[in-house]
């Protein structure tokens, strides 16, 4: 793991007002913030979409089991403390390439029975490893909530990217859903392109915005839920979110799998 080189993990941790990075990440993103100081809004925006998505999963839709991939190093309300919340029998998989992350898994074991959490150590561009893993936990003939939340962005060919989707949502029962969020550079964050940039040449992993139409194709075959392809910020919006940004350039989408 080297510290002196900003990664994305530890960068997006520092800017949720986590302790887990070092001062190259700290660099990095203030740096970030200075170009496009919309950058925290993005990243708050993002994390009460993954809450709500899986309170809506696990509750009004019923799903038990979700299996989280580019899940980031743990902060409050994390997957399984949000789906455990609603349905304490809850089993949820994390996976996750980072090693720092990999070093923090224990803080995301922590649900008792009647649920089960596990952590799976691979990149989203292993989709045939994540998913012998996680049926050690996961029941594959049952219905799942995937999670792709600010990940796929990371998988800089559109069609690699597109491809590892529609494996993992082929091994996925019907009655499944996808929930995922990616940057873009519409939507207001045009002026993101300069921070993105100086991300690329001075940070880790790469990122790769998409335009809208590209991030809604990862649904194709899908089923989107209401309210549609929208900023992550939009996506049912609850009262506490009042004053939280109405509009960020994060797009949100919820799909069933038929």
């Amino acid at each position: 793991m080297d510290t002196s080189v900003a990664h994305n993990a530890r960068v997006w941790n520092y800017w949720l007002g986590g302790k887990d990075n070092y001062a190259a990440d700290r660099g990095a993103g203030d740096h970030v913030l200075s170009l496009f100081p919309s950058i925290v809004d993005v990243a708050r925006a993002d994390r009460a979409f993954l809450q709500r998505a899986v309170r809506h999963l696990a509750g009004e839709v019923g799903l038990r089991q979700f299996l989280d991939i580019g899940t980031g190093l743990p902060t409050a309300e994390n997957t399984h403390e949000v789906a455990q919340a609603v349905a304490p029998e809850s089993r949820v998989v994390y996976a996750d390439n980072d090693p720092l992350v990999l070093v923090h898994a224990r803080a995301l074991l922590t649900s008792r029975p009647p649920g089960a959490t596990d952590y799976i150590e691979a990149d989203i561009r292993e989709p045939e490893t994540i998913l012998e893993a996680a049926a050690a936990t996961l029941d594959p003939d049952r219905p799942v909530g995937l999670m792709l939340l600010g990940v796929l962005n990371f998988v800089p060919d559109t069609e690699e990217a597109r491809a590892v989707v529609a494996r993992l949502v082929a091994e996925l029962a019907p009655g499944s859903y996808v929930a995922l969020t990616h940057p873009t550079l519409e939507m207001g964050g045009e002026a993101n392109a300069e921070a993105m940039a100086f991300w690329n040449e001075n940070a880790t992993p790469p990122i790769t915005p998409r335009t809208v139409a590209d991030i809604t194709a990862f649904a194709d075959g899908l089923e989107i839920v209401e309210p549609g392809v929208v900023s992550c910020a939009e996506w049912r919006p609850e009262p506490d979110d009042a004053g939280a940004p109405r509009r960020v350039p994060q797009v949100g989408i919820v799909a069933r799998k038929p």
